[in-house]
Formats: structure tokens, sequence, C-alpha cells
């Protein structure tokens, strides 16, 4: 889908928003006195402020405080970026935790003589920590796509929220709500088909496909035929919006390039016939649940369903990227790390010819130049020098010192699911956003069902990556 496909969805979605919003504010809703500029000017904030006072009052029933809700929630949707976070540093700045009362409540604490108020006090410090603004959001959730509205409130926060400590107050209060809200038992696995689901939601899946991109419907169409399976995670409040959903391919043998599996001219696979499941694309479809995690359940709940309803399917891998690998290895190369290539690797460099004598120099040059894959003696050179290079990145790069986690974020994923490290494939995306991530290199994730939890301890407990024998020769 284009980028005005895109915005154009949506649009739709928060015109209907916010018309569904207007029948509920009501009176509550004053036009002229709620219309306020797209951009939030300081004469505007005032008038705000009293809006969220306003929401929080207890005066009137439950259909009144919807009212207000929706009337507030409303003022937001027709704001612009730069108004939002203003928005949002209003209510950050004016709803936080009093520290005030909580220094009283911890004084009070400190003075109780006996079980009884020492039990109350600590129900009064318990409300005193709990910031006014987390009620004003709860109230959100009461409204006709409520969550969602927070959902895609947290999105916009995520930005700047990273300079801002006021905001990632916010941001951290609004990711708490979120993560009991979302956890993985109240989410519902269903299967995304062309003929079973609505047209709306095939669109979405167009729209928010963030590993390898829907160019049309006839490539989508492609990717749910009888072969292909695509899961996806639903909210009981966000029923029409995926979460996070999985295209998988039913195929004879591990996949080791991308464009073959996405094929629209190859033969349909019996399913029945195949051996093995191909995971060759995740997407989290909502920015504003990024940190909490369900995609794990997700893996494991689709190899379930899969082995149920296909006995011969004996394999379940991915065909994965590796997202910042070429970021790494310009980094290595424009640091001048001496360390970085091998006497083989240097030997087969230099042996190529060219203007450029140095290595480090030729390989600089020829990872800028997309080209190079296409000529036979330079690509397989590059194939050599560059698996073990992708090998040492994600089994011994980490994000920091100390941490344990991969430095690739794709691998931490899999790696955390208990996932093995298979096999590097040499040209397994050869598109150019292939080439610009990893010089074209794929990598397969093999999920190995007895060895699932073994690996996933050994790697949060220690870092220790599984790999196979294949990966363990180019180290």
């Amino acid at each position: 889908m284009t980028d005005e496909g895109k915005s154009g969805l949506i649009d739709r979605t928060l015109k209907n928003l916010r018309n569904a919003w207007q029948g509920i504010a009501g009176s509550e809703y004053d036009e002229s006195a709620a219309s306020m500029h797209p951009d939030l000017p300081e004469s505007d904030a005032a008038r705000l402020l009293a809006q969220m006072h306003a929401c929080l009052e207890t005066r009137g029933g439950e259909v009144s405080a919807r009212a207000r809700a929706a009337a507030l929630g409303r003022a937001y949707l027709a704001l612009n970026d730069v108004g939002k976070t203003r928005f949002l540093q209003v209510l950050a700045e004016n709803f936080g935790v009093d520290h005030d009362a909580v220094d009283k409540s911890i004084e009070a604490l400190q003075q109780t003589t006996d079980s009884v108020s020492r039990s109350i006090a600590e129900q009064n410090l318990r409300k005193t920590l709990e910031a006014p603004r987390l009620k004003l959001l709860t109230q959100f959730n009461a409204l006709p796509e409520g969550v969602k509205f927070l959902v895609d409130m947290r999105a916009d926060l995520l930005g700047p929220a990273r300079g801002d400590k006021t905001l990632k107050g916010l941001e951290h209060d609004l990711k708490g709500l979120l993560t009991t809200w979302f956890d993985v038992d109240f989410l519902e696995l269903r299967r995304i088909s062309w003929d079973g689901s609505s047209a709306s939601i095939l669109e979405k899946l167009i729209a928010y496909e963030a590993v390898h991109a829907i160019e049309s419907w006839d490539d989508l169409k492609n990717r749910l035929d009888s072969d292909r399976r695509c899961f996806a995670y639903f909210h009981p409040r966000m029923p029409d919006e995926p979460l996070i959903f999985v295209e998988v391919a039913l195929v004879d043998g591990i996949s080791s390039n991308v464009q073959a599996l996405l094929d629209e001219s190859a033969p349909v696979v019996d399913p029945a016939m195949a051996d093995t499941a191909i995971f060759y694309s995740i997407s989290n479809a909502q920015k504003g649940l990024a940190g909490i995690s369900f995609g794990n359940f997700l893996i494991k709940r689709v190899v379930n369903s899969l082995s149920g309803e296909f006995e011969d399917l004996k394999t379940f891998a991915t065909l994965s990227p590796l997202p910042g690998f070429k970021s790494w290895l310009d980094k290595r190369l424009a640091v001048g790390d001496k360390d970085l290539l091998s006497a083989n690797d240097r030997k087969a460099l230099k042996a190529l010819g060219g203007k450029t004598s140095g290595a480090k120099g030729k390989l600089k040059a020829l990872l800028e130049d997309a080209t190079c894959l296409d000529n036979p003696e330079v690509s397989e050179v590059l194939q050599g020098v560059l698996s073990r290079l992708a090998a040492q990145y994600l089994t011994q790069e980490k994000r920091r010192e100390g941490d344990l986690r991969a430095l690739d974020p794709v691998a931490h994923f899999h790696l955390s699911n208990g996932a093995r490290i298979q096999r590097l494939n040499w040209k397994g995306d050869t598109s150019t956003k292939g080439f610009g991530q990893s010089v074209g290199l794929m990598v397969n994730y093999l999920y190995k069902l007895r060895h699932l939890e073994s690996n996933h301890e050994a790697y949060t407990s220690s870092g220790k990556v599984a790999i196979s024998s294949a990966l363990r020769s180019l180290l």
C-alpha cells in the first residue's frame, strides 16, 4: 500500500471515531467552546486544562463522565502532531503524582503504632502514589474504540517522551495500563484468510506489513493461498484491529530466498504434502504496543495450530532478515576496526583487483554498490567474508557491554523464544531493502519444540546462543 493509501486509511478511521464520539459527548461538547487551534497555542491551554479537570470531577453519573471523556477525546483527535504533544504535556505536567501528599502519607505511615492504623496509612499511601492522570486515561476505556484511542495516544507519545522526563512518566503510566489490558490470556488468535476475513482487515494487513511490503491485492491473495497461512492476535475491545500477525508458507524443506517464496507465478503446493512451515514475516501492527510482548506466544500457538492441522509438518523455521547487520558493518569499517577482517578475508578481497588497494577500503566500496552481487567473482568472495561476519554479528554482538541480549532485534526476538540459528542464506533477499539492511543475507531460525525451553533458559540467563554446526564452522 502506498503512503497515500495508508494516510487515507488513518484519516477514515479518525473521522469515524470523531463522529462516533460526537454523539456520546452530546451537550458536553460545545463546538465553539471546545474547538482549539490544531497546534494548541498557549491561549488554548487554559481551556484544555479546564476540560481535563472536568473529566476528573465526580459530578453526574456514568453517562456524564463518558460524555466529558468523549468531548476531551474529540479535542485531541482534532489536533496536529504539535498540538497533540502540547496536549500530552498539559496532561503530564498537571496531573502527576502529588509529591507533597506522598511525603505526608509516608510520614503518617511511619508514625502508626498498631496494625489497624498501619493498614489505613498504607491504603492512603497507595492512593497518593497513583497519578490522577491514570483515572483520566482509564475513562477513555469506556468509550467505543477507546482502547484503540489509548494505543494510538501512546504511539504519539513515544517520540516526544525520549527527550522529556515528564512525558516519559506519562508514557510509563500508559504502558502500565496497556500491559494489564493486553495480557496474552485476553487475546484471541484468529486465522486471516482471503475469503473468510473482512475487506477492512485485509486492507489493514497490507498497511501494517512491516517486513516484506505487500505490493498489491494480487500479492496479498497469493500470501493467503491454500499453501499459506496468516494468523493474528486480536483484543476483544479492538476486534477489527490486528495487534501482531505472522505469515507462514507451507513448503518442502527450509526456504533460502524470500523472492522465490513470494513469487506469485510459482505453483501452489499441496499443503497436506508439505513438511516445513516457514515463518517469513512477523509484524507488530500497533506502534502504541511497542515493548508489550506477546509475539513469542503467537509463534508457539501457531506451531500448535499447524501441527494439529497438518500431521506431516516436521520442521518449523523462519526466513528472517538481519535488519542491523549492514549498519553494524558500516560502523566497524568507519572506525577502522583492525580485527574485523581475517587474514583469509583480506587475501580474498585484495585478489579482486580494482582501484582500491586496501581490503577494508575495497569492502567498503563494494557495500555501497548493490550491483556488485551480479558479478560472480565478487559475489563468491563477498559470500565467504560476509557470512563469517554475519555469524559473528548474530552470535557475539550485544546491545551494550554486560548486556546479554543480541544486538540484532530480530535475533533477540527468536533467541528469547528458544529458537536456534540454523543457517545463513547468501542472496536470500535481493531487493533494495534487503541489500540496504544486510547485503542480501537472510537467516533461518529453527524452532525445535523439544529444545525451546532449554534454549530460552540458556539465552536469557547467560546470553548463550543456540547455533547449528554450520554456523559454528563459520565462526
